[in-house]
């Protein structure tokens, strides 16, 4: 399975227009070879360089199986509180300095979740645990 955007390439830059200096809307993503018994899929995307630790900007789960392509601005399936405590996307937003890496992680699982709206990163990675049956990722990065 693999993670691709139009917006930037694997290792990329990501576009002001989806950062806290932009817009602040999510790129679009597509999803490439799925596996065949995916049921539906997960979204996590955090920052590994934030200076308080891995910083959660997006928690996505219960996304269609059928979808391959998630576009611009558009959250699918059941979202999650990130580190902003918001519900959904929340783009790049560093301190200015060195750039910082934004893993955008995809998980096909073999069920639908059972999650309350407003779960966190550790809810979500705790439910999705012996369901995983491929993940894929596609990294970004933002300097200010």
């Amino acid at each position: 399975m693999e993670l691709t955007s139009t917006a930037f390439r694997n290792g990329g830059k990501i576009p002001r227009k989806y950062t806290c200096e932009g817009e602040d809307i999510n790129p679009d993503l597509t999803i490439v070879d799925p596996p065949p018994r995916t049921q539906s899929f997960a979204l996590i995307v955090d920052d590994p360089d934030a200076p308080m630790g891995t910083w959660v900007h997006w928690v996505v789960w219960n996304i269609p199986a059928q979808i391959t392509e998630i576009r611009e601005s558009e959250t699918l399936g059941e979202r999650g509180v990130n580190d902003f405590k918001n519900l959904g996307y929340g783009g790049p937003c560093p301190p200015p300095g060195d750039p910082h890496t934004y893993r955008f992680k995809l998980y096909a699982l073999d069920m639908e979740l059972k999650l309350e709206k407003g779960a966190t990163r550790q809810e979500l990675e705790k439910a999705m645990e012996g369901h995983i049956l491929d993940q894929a990722e596609l990294d970004g990065e933002f300097q200010r």
